[in-house]
């Protein structure tokens, strides 16, 4: 152990640790921009300057370990008057028109020149500007950018796509694209942990709330708006309230409050997607020699785009079952339209969701069976809702809950954990086997599934087979599962794979919180409203097992085929070039 003086307080920590995690153990914050552990610890920006007693020149907390017998003073004149220095000298680069800026009141860079009582930059202000295609779902603002470098490692170790890379050198240096592409034919998967990641507003969703806000005021058009699994977990989070608060029932009472006609589950459609997806499992299994292996999941637009990219050559084993939100977005122009006798070209779908990616998924070419233009017109990340909420000045301490509607809103606890790493699977897995044995299973019998781990391996029968899967989460994880795949040194039935580390909850669409990784503590809230649920299969939603009866005929029938389900390695692979 190494003894240490940091601010007057003693205390004693590995050899090894960093000044600023040493310091952080005694509640003691070093101000930093740059720095993520295990990720980004380059000292890039510089903030992070400490004193060390007997040393005339000052260190970086976040890069050098600690000393035996070390004095460290983290504020002290010195340190205050070179820190301010150093982020005057961002700030001369920087575009600090905070008021118009999407990450205000959320920048670690307005916080901490706020705190060192920067009033105006004494330097000369250059403030590099490149163009940017902005009807691309991702918006990088080179003038927000304060070469931190987070985007490129966050891109490179826990992604594996290498999108960005730094450009130039000395003072013109700058973070762009790699291979000088651009962003639309680059590798780019719009995974979003780039933004999730960003100290400032340089990278963000593009902001659709104005279009949204359009069809609300539209009196032609009926609204409806579905809410994705994850964004339950997060959307109070920006608003002050904690996971108690920020109900099921009070962000539908927002939603409605804001003005949509009619605010409807994701989880209705994760139902639904179990019952096609589940059934196609047990198809393939059938008849193994007509399928490619293994089955992967197709619900994450993410990895789908990431297979696309990186192996068409398995496009053919994606499951042809569309995602929850687009299979959402056909049953609404179809099924619900003529429930409720409103012409489909009158309706405006309007998604809500964890995920950047969505956008994209949402408009491509081949998403539109319902035949009444996109299937999904609008997607809304959970950052631009809470924005929505704000617009409208909504106090959600005070609302009043209220249930989601019908006959698109009921759903059961398999369809809440399509939210969270392994919760595809485990939701597949509890009908297929209700369907093999005639009976359901224990409802966490397949909790082996849940892959925290970032890639998880689990055996499980099913009827006479035993069926191998695993469960992945992160791309560069999945991108180590295709070589081992290819390389034949693993072999499985069943697979799932999810873009963000977590899972949805972690996805590139949520709240962010600067240095913070909240996707287990959402999983935890999903997995807790999944216990709680009366009903926990999705072949027992009763609005599901309806929709069958009324409108689809059975699982994998011609009608579900034609609305649920695209065949990938046909439509997919020529719009890799294009926009994927």
């Amino acid at each position: 152990m190494i003894n240490l003086t940091i601010d007057g307080v003693q205390l004693q920590v590995p050899e090894g640790t960093s000044v600023m995690s040493a310091a952080a153990g005694v509640g003691i914050e070093v101000p930093h921009l740059c720095f993520l552990k295990d990720i980004n610890e380059i000292s890039a920006c510089k903030v992070c300057v400490v004193e060390v007693q007997g040393k005339s020149k000052l260190i970086t907390a976040c890069n050098s370990p600690v000393e035996e017998g070390m004095v460290v003073y983290t504020n002290s004149p010195k340190v205050r008057r070179v820190r301010k220095t150093n982020v005057e000298l961002i700030l001369s680069q920087h575009d600090c028109h905070c008021a118009t800026c999407v990450r205000s009141r959320n920048c670690n860079l307005q916080q901490i020149s706020n705190d060192l009582g920067i009033l105006e930059v004494p330097f000369t202000e250059e403030v590099p500007e490149t163009p940017w295609d902005h009807s691309f779902p991702l918006i990088r603002d080179s003038r927000k950018c304060i070469k931190c470098m987070r985007c490129v490692q966050i891109c490179d170790k826990v992604q594996a796509m290498h999108v960005w890379d730094v450009q130039n050198t000395g003072s013109r240096t700058t973070v762009d694209v790699a291979d000088n592409k651009t962003i639309d034919c680059s590798d780019c998967t719009l995974c979003g942990q780039c933004i999730t990641h960003c100290p400032t507003g340089a990278l963000r969703e593009r902001d659709d709330t104005y279009k949204a806000f359009e069809a609300l005021a539209d009196p032609e058009k009926v609204t409806v708006v579905q809410v994705a699994p994850a964004v339950r977990t997060a959307w109070g989070e920006e608003l002050g309230l904690n996971a108690e608060e920020a109900s099921e029932g009070k962000m539908v009472a927002a939603l409605k409050r804001i003005g949509f006609d009619y605010v409807f589950d994701t989880n209705f459609a994760a139902d639904l997607t179990i019952m096609e997806e589940g059934n196609e499992l047990l198809e393939r299994l059938g008849n193994s020699r007509k399928y490619a292996w293994p089955m992967f999941t197709s619900c994450c637009p993410g990895w789908v785009s990431f297979v696309s990219k990186k192996y068409p050559e398995y496009l053919r084993n994606l499951s042809t079952a569309k995602s929850p939100q687009q299979m959402f977005g056909a049953m609404a122009k179809t099924y619900f339209a003529q429930k409720k006798g409103i012409d489909p070209n009158n309706i405006c779908c309007i998604s809500i969701m964890p995920c950047v990616s969505k956008k994209r998924e949402a408009s491509l070419s081949y998403m539109k069976s319902a035949g009444a233009g996109q299937d999904v017109d609008i997607v809304l990340t959970t950052r631009e809702f809470v924005r929505m909420i704000r617009a409208e000045h909504i106090n959600t301490r005070f609302l009043k809950e209220q249930a989601f509607d019908s006959p698109l809103g009921e759903s059961t606890g398999a369809g809440v954990i399509f939210g969270v790493t392994g919760g595809v699977m485990e939701a597949a897995l509890r009908t297929a086997y209700a369907i093999v044995e005639g009976k359901n299973p224990e409802a966490d019998a397949f909790r082996a599934a849940r892959g925290r781990d970032g890639r998880r391996e689990a055996d499980f029968t099913l009827g006479d087979q035993t069926l191998h899967t695993c469960t992945v989460s992160g791309l560069a994880n999945a991108e180590k599962l295709m070589e081992d795949i290819k390389a034949g040194r693993v072999s499985y039935d069943f697979v799932e794979v999810m873009a963000c580390p977590g899972g949805c909850v972690g996805g590139g669409g949520q709240p962010i919180h600067d240095g913070c990784e909240f996707a287990e503590r959402r999983g935890g809230t999903l997995y807790r409203l999944d216990s709680e649920r009366k009903l926990r299969f999705s072949h027992e939603n009763p609005e599901v097992q309806k929709a069958y009866e009324e409108f689809l005929g059975k699982p994998l029938s011609r009608t579900a085929h034609k609305l649920l389900h695209s065949e990938h390695v046909n439509e997919l692979y020529f719009e890799t070039h294009n926009y994927l």
